[in-house]
């Protein structure tokens, strides 16, 4: 039986999004009491946990991943104490709290690097990443920043460059130095102490750099960073250097043991690299991160044929990792949108969760998922994101994807905020708000909440492994079964993706398993599927090995 401090092994989780998710108290922005006062919805959905992003102090030039003060709440978010009854309120409910956590770089208004600036002798003058010129006064090597151009930025004060793998104001800490990485155990164990569940450690891979600094190869004609926009140089880098450095497994050793003394808490680890399976087999190893997640099926490719060429290659080449599976989150174009040849947002959308909550790992949904929410078209006046703003218009950035959660169409901006909402409410978005999808059994909301319920009952769905099917131009198949060696039952599940038909070759005794709400059927040779639906059957057991 699954020890309960292994909660997360197969737990689903629901990302909030604070800014956008409730305000309470009128000022256009979410907070942290808006998020408790709407965990009750969040526990209805039949999720276990909730991660929510940062909500530390900043001065918000990337709307909160850049760290001012990692051990205070942001005023425009609240309080310490409204965390704590945040905290409170869900341990209640029976939902555990992870939170982002950003270590890779701080904000440059943080203290740490204001001292660190003044000069080459104070005491965390080796805290950041900082590198003298070259003989031309060009920055020390080739690499650039993931928010477009270099990734040096020249300091007059110290006469030298400091890296930002982001924007120029999101210096890098310098994990090559113990007293930086001690800080970091420092910070986690604050939230720890406070009763967090865990964290989601942001661009985990890139704490370390190349201590030599060596420039990144360029990649071979045709191939691209993986997750990046086209439009981006940061793409035409091979990333050897700049992040996904050796050290970093050993620190995370070190987190790791510190975690073991919380137990029931988990880390989820956000893996951006060129190879990232292999990445991640290597990060979640049993002395490491307990899972992490990928950009494997958050990126634009939509066919059948690719979403199981990329779960064949995450069974093949992370060997039992853990995953953390999810088709949104705040960074990208909203999965209706994104992948929208394969059919209507209400059509896709329940098969597409069907499907997600079925991967060997554990899902992640982003709010408004569950509404079938799609891509907002903001104007570039209304845009907020940086990402944006730099490479508008070929990329429009990730507001999107971020504006305000609809809750009641019958109130201003939906019931998000009664004053003006930080991004505007999407007009099509409030005709998929929560109130109107309560009242109809058959809406994507109450399609998730069915499902996420039933697959929280089914064993063979939250742990053990998992072995794909021959691929298919329409579907994606695959079968779940206990843990290796073990016997017990195995369970198929097929899953069309298409606007059409489809009949998947299946031969052999399969028991259909009941109560998810999808129709598919199986005459003994042929499971047949019609438009966006899914089957799942039991297959006799195997002998242990």
């Amino acid at each position: 039986m699954q020890q309960q401090h292994e909660w997360w092994r197969g737990g689903a989780l629901y990302q909030v999004y604070p800014r956008s998710f409730q305000d309470s108290n009128g000022d256009g922005v979410g907070d942290l009491p808006g998020i408790t006062e709407r965990l009750e919805y969040i526990a209805s959905l039949g999720v276990e946990g909730l991660w929510i992003s940062p909500f530390f102090k900043s001065p918000m030039r990337d709307f909160g991943y850049d760290i001012s003060d990692y051990c205070d709440v942001d005023p425009m978010f609240g309080t310490l104490a409204d965390f704590d009854a945040l905290i409170h309120r869900a341990h209640e409910l029976g939902l555990r709290v992870l939170i982002d956590l950003v270590l890779s770089h701080t904000s440059s208004d943080h203290p740490w690097f204001k001292e660190s600036r003044t000069g080459k002798s104070n005491p965390k003058a080796d805290w950041y990443v900082w590198a003298d010129a070259q003989a031309d006064g060009t920055p020390p090597n080739n690499w650039l920043s993931l928010f477009g151009g270099t990734a040096w930025q020249w300091d007059t004060r110290r006469m030298q460059y400091y890296l930002h793998n982001f924007l120029t104001t999101q210096p890098d800490l310098n994990f090559h130095n113990p007293e930086v990485q001690q800080a970091a155990l420092d910070v986690a164990e604050f939230w720890l102490k406070r009763g967090v569940d865990g964290f989601r450690l942001d661009v985990v891979n890139f704490y370390f750099h190349d201590k030599h600094l060596r420039s990144n190869p360029p990649n071979a004609p045709g191939i691209w960073a993986a997750a990046v926009p086209h439009s981006n140089p940061y793409a035409r880098q091979s990333h050897l250097f700049d992040k996904t450095q050796p050290e970093n497994l050993v620190f995370l050793e070190r987190f790791r043991r510190l975690m073991d003394q919380y137990p029931g808490t988990t880390t989820i680890g956000e893996i951006g690299d060129d190879k990232q399976y292999e990445t991640l087999g290597e990060y979640t190893r049993s002395h490491r991160l307990h899972m992490a997640y990928t950009f494997n099926l958050l990126g634009h490719p939509c066919s059948p044929a690719y979403i199981h060429g990329a779960l064949e290659e995450f069974v093949e080449k992370t060997r039992g990792a853990w995953a953390c599976w999810s088709l949104n989150n705040h960074d990208v174009d909203r999965v209706v949108t994104r992948w929208g040849q394969l059919g209507e947002p209400h059509q896709i959308a329940p098969v597409l969760i069907a499907m997600l909550g079925s991967l060997r790992g554990s899902p992640c949904l982003y709010q408004g998922e569950e509404l079938g929410l799609t891509q907002a078209v903001l104007p570039f006046d209304a845009i907020q994101d940086p990402y944006g703003k730099e490479l508008w218009p070929e990329f429009p950035g990730r507001d999107g994807c971020r504006t305000p959660m609809p809750w009641r169409p019958d109130l201003e901006h939906a019931g998000f905020t009664s004053g003006t909402p930080w991004l505007p409410v999407s007009s099509e978005h409030v005709t998929r708000s929560v109130s109107l999808q309560e009242k109809d059994e058959a809406s994507i909301l109450n399609v998730y909440r069915s499902f996420l319920r039933w697959r929280a009952q089914q064993p063979l769905l939250r742990n053990g492994d998992m072995t794909m099917l021959p691929a298919h131009e329409q579907v994606v198949a695959f079968v779940r079964s206990g843990p290796q060696g073990e016997a017990g039952d195995r369970l198929i599940c097929v899953f069309n993706l298409l606007p059409l038909p489809a009949r998947y070759e299946f031969k052999g005794t399969l028991l259909p398993l009941p109560g998810h709400g999808f129709t598919g059927t199986h005459d003994g040779e042929v499971i047949e599927l019609a438009p966006h639906q899914a089957f799942f059957g039991v297959l006799p057991p195997l002998a242990a090995t």
